[in-house]
């Protein structure tokens, strides 16, 4: 029958209970054959001593029989040897002496050669009525014919006493290991204790109370530590639920502004009586806000597959110089209705190990967020440098007005926008840095921001350098990534 115990008190109360069981009954064992040796070596001490006494009280008879001298029961040790069986042999096999304790009974065969020559021999018979006895034999020389003497005692006292301690230790053993039990679950329910204070703390945590967390009342041990790793886990929840709420709610917002400026549109264009040239400005208008509306469901969609790890980077070998510069030259038309200048620098020994769609989306994001924040006229430079560690950097300075310290870090958040200057009257919708610096790190590198205190601002983008024994090498960094891609 499988039992199954619901609580960790009990079964843990369980195990100790069966642990502790086995090492009593082991320790019951082992106690109980430690006392039976002890009491068959005391009784074989009681032999050799009686049988040494023997040696000097024994004599042949005129019919060449053995006899033991009537002085023996005289001797003080007398009282104590009541129960003494005895026999002598010759060496040629004939039975010399046998005690009347021991009538017809026999102490075992006839003596084997070499018993009790070197040394006592001790062993442990049964005789024919079922009687165990100790058995200790000796070589001797009785009036110059060698002969073996044999002295037994019962070994009934031994096996008495054996039987009284491991009964006392069975009887012991039930009531042990109930006050075990009992003690077991009392400090096992103790130890368990602050586990059903956190299962109880933490059913009373929803969607709605991710700030609270679980009581710690001891760091140092594995409960404390456990409470901490699960409020730790309930932050990360707290952030990255706080971070779903927030990244709705500006998706939302971003959605509702150009189908709010649709609707506003076609309601005028329909309330009005226009050519058909305002009805031409009319659907512009609505297409622009649609097409607006569109690069930021794609880009959101690309964002959201990033972060499901859906996005596969199709790796190769690229020359970095040549690779900006051709990006630099698809934005050059925006940067010449501002009046801008666009400056690509370096030596175009630079190899990286990237996927060529991801990385144009990277610079393309990074040119475009230079050319929209920098004044008419500016300039922007592009630099390729190599850097330490088997990297390569392409920095990106723009002429616009910085970012302040305390926004430096946040302008990758998505939808982040510092001021009315960096808003989505300037065409973008926030979150063109956020997927550069996904694409940056989705190729082991990173993105870095650097303010001048003289204003403008760097964007870093550092990468891995490429090494020969990459080439033609496709990694996954998870999933398909789209085939066309827009400014952000």
């Amino acid at each position: 029958m499988n039992f199954r115990f619901h609580h960790v008190r009990t079964r843990l109360t369980a195990w100790y209970v069966a642990v502790l069981a086995a090492v009593l009954l082991i320790y019951g064992a082992f106690t109980s054959g430690l006392l039976l040796y002890q009491l068959r070596a005391q009784l074989d001490h009681e032999a050799i001593a009686d049988l040494e006494t023997v040696e000097g009280l024994l004599s042949f008879a005129p019919d060449g029989k053995v006899l033991l001298r009537s002085d023996y029961h005289d001797h003080p040790s007398a009282e104590e040897l009541i129960d003494r069986l005895m026999e002598v042999w010759s060496a040629d096999g004939r039975l010399l002496y046998r005690n009347d304790l021991l009538g017809n009974r026999a102490l075992g065969s006839p003596p084997q050669p070499g018993e009790g020559v070197a040394s006592y021999s001790e062993r442990s018979v049964r005789l024919s009525d079922g009687l165990r006895i100790r058995l200790v034999s000796k070589h001797h020389v009785l009036e110059g014919h060698p002969t073996v003497i044999r002295v037994g005692f019962s070994e009934a006292r031994v096996w008495e006493r054996f039987r009284q301690m491991a009964l006392g230790l069975l009887v012991g053993l039930p009531l042990a290991l109930g006050l075990a039990g009992f003690g077991g679950y009392f400090l096992a329910r103790r130890a368990l204790g602050p586990v059903d204070r956190m299962a109880r703390r933490a059913r009373e945590i929803n969607a709605e109370k991710l700030s609270a967390r679980l009581d710690v009342e001891n760091p140092e041990d594995e409960l404390g530590q456990l409470a901490q790793a699960f409020n730790e886990t309930l932050a990360r929840l707290e952030r990255s639920f706080e971070q779903l709420r927030r990244f709705t709610a500006d998706a939302s917002h971003e959605l509702r502004t150009p189908l709010t400026a649709i609707c506003s549109v076609g309601e005028v264009g329909l309330r009005e009586h226009a050519s058909a040239e305002e009805y031409r400005e009319v659907v512009g208008s609505m297409l622009e806000e649609a097409a607006r509306m569109t690069q930021l469901v794609e880009s959101l969609l690309l964002i959201s597959r990033a972060d499901a790890g859906q996005i596969r980077l199709e790796r190769a070998r690229i020359e970095l110089l040549p690779f900006v510069r051709e990006v630099a030259a698809l934005l050059e038309v925006l940067a010449d209705e501002k009046r801008q200048t666009i400056s690509v620098e370096g030596v175009g020994v630079d190899q990286v190990d990237a996927d060529p769609v991801i990385l144009r989306l990277v610079l393309i994001n990074l040119f475009d967020n230079a050319i929209k924040y920098s004044p008419a006229g500016g300039a922007i430079r592009i630099r390729v440098v190599p850097t330490a560690g088997q990297k390569v950097a392409m920095e990106v300075e723009d002429s616009g007005p910085g970012i302040a310290p305390e926004h430096r870090e946040r302008v990758f958040d998505r939808f982040y926008r510092i001021d009315a200057g960096r808003s989505r009257n300037a065409g973008g919708t926030g979150l063109g840095l956020a997927i550069a610096r996904w694409g940056a790190e989705a190729h082991g590198g990173r993105l870095e921001l650097e303010s001048p205190k003289n204003g403008g601002s760097i964007f870093r983008l550092i990468l891995p350098a490429f090494k020969p024994e990459q080439i033609f090498r496709k990694t996954s960094a998870n999933l398909q990534v789209p085939a066309t891609h827009h400014v952000l």
